[in-house]
């Protein structure tokens, strides 16, 4: 007889979890688009950190790195239709328009601020890095998908932001509460190090363009090689 109930629990655990998840996916976001206000946190000496909305963490994550909202929904969509002027769905977001915004949104939007996006060869060591040519770094990693306190049983791609504000490097991911500071640039290398061992995990340097024209945001001996 328990093993009955066990396997009715689990069975109704799992309708729950795919309910749950259907409703993320598709009802939650027709629900609160456009609806909430983007949220943004000053602290740890006035550090700007704007907080997650829907699938937004593209253009959080560009807000963080450059500590200012400069970008909204309304011109990642925009740069959207640029990108894809004929396609009836556009592959650079999501399907019902609620954000989930790729790389190439993100690049554009870098361009637009005379900044450039260059992508990170995991073969290299973090060591070979010019951390002080650099900009901000954002980071594509698995995460958790939550329903208010619900984790639901589904990983996603996410988008954070890392930057030096003054003379601390802080992790801005918009899924945090607040700014974490990581500390100084050992303190960045080994943090990164960490995020870079998963092998999903994938990162865009935030440069200048002669930076990125020159190969500056490496380090001498290996922009030489």
């Amino acid at each position: 007889m328990c093993n009955i109930f066990r396997h009715v629990f689990r069975g109704t655990r799992a309708v729950r979890n795919i309910l749950l998840t259907l409703i993320y996916l598709f009802i939650w976001p027709l629900i609160h688009c456009g609806q909430l206000p983007i949220r943004i946190i000053m602290s740890e000496g006035d550090v700007f950190h704007e907080k997650q909305r829907l699938e937004l963490c593209a253009i959080h994550a560009l807000n963080n790195v450059l500590q200012e909202r400069v970008f909204t929904k309304e011109t990642a969509d925009d740069i959207c239709k640029r990108l894809a002027p004929q396609c009836v769905v556009n592959p650079h977001r999501s399907m019902l328009g609620t954000g989930n915004y790729d790389v190439n949104v993100i690049m554009a939007a870098l361009q637009s601020r005379d900044l450039a996006a260059v992508w990170w060869d995991k073969r290299r060591t973090v060591e070979s890095l010019c951390v002080d040519t650099v900009q901000g770094f954002i980071l594509n990693v698995p995460s958790r998908v939550s329903l208010g306190i619900v984790s639901l049983p589904l990983r996603r791609r996410h988008w954070l932001a890392v930057r030096q504000v003054n003379g601390q490097y802080y992790n801005l991911d918009s899924k945090l509460k607040s700014p974490v500071c990581i500390g100084n640039q050992a303190d960045l290398r080994r943090f990164l190090g960490e995020q870079l061992s998963q092998d999903v995990t994938e990162m865009l340097l935030v440069v200048k363009k002669d930076v990125e024209e020159y190969g500056t945001w490496l380090n001498s001996d290996e922009v030489r090689k």
